[in-house]
Formats: C-alpha cells, structure tokens, sequence
C-alpha cells in the first residue's frame, strides 16, 4: 500500500469511526452475562432515539427542500407534519414542474407557502436554498448529488435531513465520512433516511437482540425482491441530462443501482444488529427485462464478516415473481426477523412486537407512528432537545457495504471493504449541464468477468 493510500486509510478509519460513536444503536458488541443469557450490549448503551409521538415545540425551525420529487415531497410533509413551528420556506430543483408540484402539494396540506423569490431551479438551486436563511436541509435528489449537497450543507453549518442512498461510489461515500465528522465536531443535528432504525417494532426487536434472546449472532439474510420500479423513456424535448435524470432510479451514475438506492436499507438492518459491517464480498447478478437505463435487474452476494459471519442478500426489480421484502438473524438460541419476532431453535415464537390496537380493538400489524414520520419527529426532537444525533457515519458505511456488493456483482471478483474505502471510483459527469452529455449512448451494462473495479 502506497503512502499515500495510508494516509488515507488512516484518516477513514478516524471518520468512519462516528458510525460507531454518538449515533442511534451501532458499535461493536460486548459480551456480558445475565442469567443464562449471554448479553450483547447494554441497554443503556444503545443511545435509543426517544420515539415521541410528536416533537417538542420551540421556536420556530425553517427548512429547505433540495430535491422536490417524490421522494422530497414526501419528505417535506413527513417534516411538516412532525411538530409545531415547522415550516418550509426555500425549495429547489432542476426542474420547475417538480418543484411546482411539490410546492402546490405542501401548500394544500399544511397551507404552507413558498415564496417566489425562494423558490430555485438549476444545478446550483442547491446553494441557493441553504443559503436562504434555513435552519434544515432536507436533501433528497437523486442520489449522485448528495454528497456535494452535503458538504455544502454542513459548511453552512445547517443541520441535515440527508436521504439515503448518501453518495453512489467511493469518492461521494468518503466526502459524506468527512462531512459526517465536521458536523459532529459542530453539534449538528443529522438524520438520514434509514427508517427502520427509527420503526418501533424494530428498535424493540433490537432490544431484545442485544438482551441476548437469540445468544450470539452466527448468520443472516437480507432481501428487497419487488416488481420493476418506474421508468422515464426519452422525449423529443428532452436533452439527454433532463433524460437521465427524470429516469435516474435506471441509471448507475445517478442511482448507484437498486443494490445501493434501495437494498441498502436492508443490508443496514444487519449492520446495525451484528454492530458491525462486512469485510468482504462475491456476488452475482444479471440484467434481463429493465427497459431503460445501464443497471442490473436482480443482485445475489455472499457478504462476509471478519468475525465469521455470512449475510447472503439478495435483490430483484422484476415482474411476476415472488417478492420478499425482509431481513433475518440466526443466533446459537434462536432467530429474529429484525422487525417483529424472536423464535427458539426449535421454531417456536417466544417473544412478539406488541402493536398498537387497531380501531375495532382488535391487535393491530402497524406502528403507532410512521417511521417516515418519526425519522422528522427525532430530527426535530434532537434540535429542539439538544440531543446528540449524527447518522451519516453509519448510513456511509452500510453504503459502502452496498458498492462493495454492486463492483463484485458488476465484475464477478472478490471485492473488499478496505478496497472500496481506497478506491477512486467516481461515476459521472465531470461537469452538469442541462444538454447532451454523450453518456446515454456510449453506457454499457456490466459484464461479469470483464468488467473492470474501475468504472463499475
């Protein structure tokens, strides 16, 4: 290794270290005994969101919405909607249809309106809106430009609602690592869009995990099989770069590939419950029936970690077959589907999530509070509280997990954690413009035993 890739490693190591430290519920297990259960942590260890049903009033916070698609839309009125003296007052985009859309939307539902003048289009609306005079960033482009984005907001010293994916390659993941630190060092307030870790049935399962009700972690799996997603094809009018990104959950450049835009989510239920993140990883996959775009359609890997635990996941966008969405932990005691259940070894339940009752009074199959809700109300709650929050570490780090599975799949080789922190990967542009970009026709879909680390 060269010196200057130590150098690197070594400073890495120093920001992926945040994963672990001030962050909701991530370190590395520690082995005390309770009875003839053997406990992984402690459960004052586990720095546990507080979980209000609404958060605390206070003086008033504005935010500012990057991104106003579905997924920005939904998360400006998760936001709204998460407490009292919330409001929305910058909005920006590429495109002013979308950024209409959501601002008509957020002015219907919470009567909250958006000035002109704070209202943003073009690659660089993103300065403009942390700019504006916001407390809150809420950032949720298309995953390519969040790391920037990022980086921009923490300078501004803003406090951050950052969406996951946080970056598609190794480049943006170790920009979001240095960022994550800054904003810790500045008492920032970070919350990233990983909801399970702040779903209650979860956090309860997890607590009983680290009790020790399943003894020690020895195997998992995780899947996100689903039909195909939606797509944008070309339009006359269109420039290639407007092309691309209304189509963007197709492209690896702006996505990272369903692996990473979506299944990440699931590969973090894992991390987050061994405390840990794989070192190494072999994996497959295969594109057959995605109309647009250069991803994969179906992903399968074999993850492995250094403490000799195997997480085989698995991912698949496809029409008519079977869907599973879901994690699950093998211990020495028994198992958990991460969400709701423990079972013995012998398969009988031994322990359940209480859900709240439903309207006839009956046991109802939800949580009182949405996640996508209560990820807002935690945000809120921690600014308003003064509660140490910085999830950006962990989310990079299960990101990385997820490029790490995408190049084996892409190149068929062995690829490791360690490679990837390393790795000058970066997918894209140099430069965005809204015009032709020559991307579109020369992107080629991955062949797996030519494809080379470097541009997978």
């Amino acid at each position: 290794m060269s010196e200057n890739n130590f150098s690197r490693r070594n400073f890495l190591a120093g920001a992926a270290a945040i994963g672990a430290v001030g962050t909701m519920g991530i370190g590395a297990l520690t082995s005390c005994s309770s009875g003839g259960k053997k406990r992984l942590k402690e459960i004052g260890s586990l720095n546990l969101p507080p979980l209000l049903d609404e958060a605390p009033d206070g003086k008033p916070l504005k935010a500012g919405l990057i991104g106003c698609g579905g997924r920005g839309t939904g998360a400006a009125i998760n936001f709204l909607g998460a407490g009292p003296n919330l409001s929305i007052t910058a909005l920006g985009d590429v495109f002013d249809d979308r950024l209409q859309s959501c601002r008509k939307k957020i002015k219907e539902r919470f009567n909250n309106e958006v000035a002109d003048e704070n209202c943003f289009i073009g690659f660089d609306a993103y300065q403009k809106v942390i700019d504006s005079g916001v407390d809150i960033v809420i950032l949720a482009t298309p995953p390519k430009f969040r790391a920037e984005q990022f980086e921009a907001a923490v300078q501004a010293r803003k406090h951050v609602f950052l969406e996951k994916p946080v970056a598609v390659d190794p480049v943006g993941i170790r920009s979001v690592m240095a960022s994550a630190k800054k904003a810790e060092s500045l008492g920032l307030k970070i919350v990233t869009g990983t909801q399970r870790r702040h779903q209650r049935d979860y956090i309860d399962i997890y607590k009983q995990v680290m009790s020790g009700d399943i003894g020690e972690i020895v195997s998992a799996n995780c899947y996100w099989n689903q039909s195909q997603l939606w797509h944008r094809n070309p339009q006359a009018e269109w420039s290639e770069m407007e092309a691309m990104i209304r189509d963007w959950v197709n492209w690896l450049w702006l996505s990272g590939d369903h692996i990473v835009e979506q299944h990440v989510h699931n590969i973090d239920v894992i991390n987050w419950f061994t405390g840990t993140h794989p070192s190494k990883a072999v994996g497959f996959g295969s594109r057959q029936r995605r109309p647009t775009g250069d991803q994969f359609d179906n992903f399968s890997v074999d993850f492995v970690y250094d403490n000799g635990i195997h997480l085989h996941s698995m991912c698949r966008q496809i029409n008519g077959c079977e869907n599973n969405v879901s994690e699950r932990i093998q211990g020495t005691l028994g198992s958990s589907n991460c969400r709701n259940t423990i079972w013995d070894l012998a398969g009988n339940e031994i322990y359940s999530y209480a859900y709240p009752k439903d309207e006839n009074g009956e046991p109802g199959k939800t949580v009182k509070v949405n996640p996508y809700d209560q990820e807002h109300i935690d945000l809120v709650t921690c600014i308003r509280k003064n509660i140490p929050i910085n999830e950006a570490g962990q989310t990079a780090i299960s990101n990385m997990v997820a490029i790490m599975g995408r190049v084996s799949s892409y190149t068929g080789k062995l690829v490791t954690y360690d490679e990837m922190l390393n790795s000058d990967l970066k997918l894209g542009p140099a430069t965005y413009i809204m015009g032709d970009i020559g991307f579109m026709k020369t992107a080629k879909v991955a062949v797996p035993g030519t494809a080379s680390k470097k541009e997978a």
